[in-house]
């Protein structure tokens, strides 16, 4: 039989967060249920929430990045036992027969994968996410959390963190090598430690000199500012890689111009309007302009491994849910910029009304 869980849940677009009751499926052989500790809240659950992007499916419960321990497992699980500190990601399910899934890349799954909330999985029920205090799970999308880290800056890499580390493991980062990320944000802070960890020389971009120390300390060696047109053009030809964690509309030309050749400017925002680059600008230079998603289920492994070998997390701010209100304008701070650097809830808060 199902088991039913608290969470929070939006009704509608525009709609405040409210407490349900929700259900989950009865574990299958293969499935794991999840004692939910932490989830973090990434601005794509925002985007989703207020029918930003389209196609939200309501009521809705959003969250995939999501650490807990094993409360359950089916009988033919494997891999974990009750009591294991793992995680969720954004992939719930893939077909597991595909060429992508084989490679071991499931987020391109042409079946297509299932995500964490919002995606019709195979058995036809809509998912629902990390804001809720438990969730069932194939083991196959499970990830472990290694001694070491918080499951509440554990939380955090199940997006933010795989989302830097796959394209700077894919584009070379690491000695020798000058990176650049643009953003000192949810994502952005997550590069930067991780780059800094691959040995690379780290700079930040953002608009202003506001998080200059906050970048250095995160393991930067410097900070520009965007807004600087001396700065800016003083940096031109500097850098290897850059990765654009923003969603803001950038004049990419401009970032382009930074680049070494053979460079490659990686873009994991998701800007309203579209890129806008003369050829010029990348056939001078032989440069990239590219575009990187998450990682697939090995790779996020690699990655919370590789946190946890060089001491690196999420940095967080922890809400207490037990007033849905908090989520909603914690929603507000997030969009406004003003986190640093990543809300993750606690789900044991998350009551009832009377």
């Amino acid at each position: 039989m199902p088991t039913t869980t608290s969470a929070l849940s939006v009704p509608s677009a525009g709609a405040p967060f409210e407490v349900v009751q929700l259900e989950r499926r009865d574990l299958r052989d293969d499935d794991v249920r999840i004692d939910v500790a932490f989830a973090g809240i990434c601005h794509s659950d925002i985007h989703t929430v207020r029918d930003e992007w389209g196609a939200a499916h309501y009521p809705i419960v959003t969250g995939h990045e999501i650490a807990g321990t094993v409360a359950a497992v089916g009988d033919a699980v494997t891999r974990y036992k009750v009591g294991d500190r793992v995680g969720v990601g954004c992939l719930v399910d893939s077909c597991t027969e595909c060429e992508a899934c084989k490679n071991g890349q499931e987020q391109f799954c042409t079946k297509p994968s299932v995500g964490t909330y919002n995606s019709k999985g195979y058995d036809g029920q809509w998912t629902d996410g990390g804001y809720s205090q438990q969730i069932v799970v194939t083991e196959r999308m499970v990830l472990r959390i290694p001694d070491g880290i918080g499951l509440d800056e554990a939380a955090p890499l199940l997006c933010a963190g795989i989302t830097t580390y796959s394209p700077l493991k894919r584009w070379g980062a690491g000695p020798g090598k000058k990176v650049a990320v643009v953003g000192v944000g949810g994502l952005g802070h997550m590069g930067v430690k991780i780059a800094a960890a691959m040995d690379a020389d780290v700079t930040t971009l953002s608009r202003s000199m506001d998080k200059a120390d906050d970048a250095v300390a995160l393991g930067a060696s410097r900070h520009i500012a965007t807004s600087d047109a001396e700065a800016m053009k003083a940096a031109r030809g500097s850098f290897d890689i850059i990765v654009n964690t923003v969603s803001a509309d950038l004049d990419t030309e401009a970032y382009l111009r930074l680049l070494k050749p053979f460079g490659a400017l990686v873009n994991v925002g998701l800007p309203t309007n579209p890129y806008s680059v003369r050829p010029f600008n990348l056939i001078g230079g032989n440069k990239v302009l590219t575009g990187s998603q998450i990682g697939g289920i090995a790779e996020t492994q690699e990655m919370l491994d590789f946190c946890a070998e060089h001491g690196i997390a999420a940095t967080v701010e922890t809400l207490d849910a037990s007033d849905p209100a908090t989520i909603d304008a914690a929603y507000d701070k997030v969009v406004a910029g003003g986190v640093r650097y990543r809300y993750v809830i606690d789900t044991s808060t998350i009551t009832p009304s009377a």
